[in-house]
Formats: C-alpha cells, structure tokens, sequence
C-alpha cells in the first residue's frame, strides 16, 4: 500500500501557526502570527520593537495573568481547551 500524502494546505502540528493579538494600554492592538510551540519572548520582542518600548516597561498577560517568555501558546491554548 502507498504511504498516504499529507494534503496540500493541512500542516504538521508542529507547524500550525496562530494568529495572536496584543492590546496595549492605549488601545492600540498589534497582530502576531507564530508558530504555535514558538516561546512567547519572540513576541514580546517583536512587539516591543514595534512599539519603542523596553521589555523592563511592559507586562505581558493573559486573562489577567503574568505570561512567561517560555510559555507558547499551545500552552494557553491548552489552557483554554481544559477549561
């Protein structure tokens, strides 16, 4: 039996990506789209950068909640599925 091919525009898990948004403070909110198992810090960078802004300035959260620059979010959306 042939190996069965992955169809075209289905991606590995590992390669899913995610949109995320990030509201800031005043209102203005920035869109992100990484790879789900991508360590959160890189978007924290990213926004910063685009933001002029020090990583030492800002807080991230989600649902009120501190989020480390290890988690990714396949860890939040765990969360979120258990929930």
């Amino acid at each position: 039996m042939a190996e069965e091919k992955p169809k075209k525009g289905l991606e590995t898990e590992d390669n899913d990506h995610i949109n995320l948004k990030v509201a800031g403070l005043d209102g203005s909110v920035v869109q992100f789209k990484i790879k789900r198992r991508t360590p959160l810090s890189k978007l924290m960078k990213a926004y910063c950068e685009r933001q002029g802004l020090s990583m030492r300035q800002i807080r991230f959260l989600f649902d009120g909640q501190p989020i480390n620059e290890t988690d990714t979010p396949a860890h939040y959306f765990a969360l979120i599925v258990l929930t």
